[in-house]
């Protein structure tokens, strides 16, 4: 595998498995890769929330908008520039705000293989 660099209209949204929010995520790198990581990006329309058990580790970058992740140990909220790391096993909630939120995400090992 090459070195590469990845903008968020490389990524093919597609939404996230499962629900009917107005959630998608765009893998740019994955198993299909060879990679031992997944890289992506993710969109969230204005108030939504997803719910689940991290089957991954994840960690997830903001770049716009504002994200709320509420687990068993409180409320996180981050916005443009900020990183929230979301441990495997854990129960979270994930919500935007008003405007909506574009993240990017690493996640070892893949969540696709991870969630089947």
């Amino acid at each position: 595998m090459s070195v590469r660099k990845f903008t968020i209209t490389d990524a093919v949204m597609d939404r996230s498995p499962g629900q009917d929010e107005d959630i998608f995520a765009g893998n740019l790198v994955d198993e299909h890769d060879g990679a031992a990581i997944t890289i992506g990006y993710g969109r969230y329309g204005p108030d939504v929330s997803l719910t689940e058990t991290m089957a991954v580790d994840d960690v997830m970058v903001v770049l716009e908008g504002r994200i709320s992740v509420l687990s068993e140990t409180g409320t996180v909220t981050a916005g443009p520039g900020e990183i929230v790391h979301m441990p495997r096993g854990q129960r979270v909630t994930i919500r935007s705000h008003e405007t909506g939120a574009v993240t990017a995400y690493v996640t070892y090992p893949h969540w696709r293989t991870a969630r089947s």
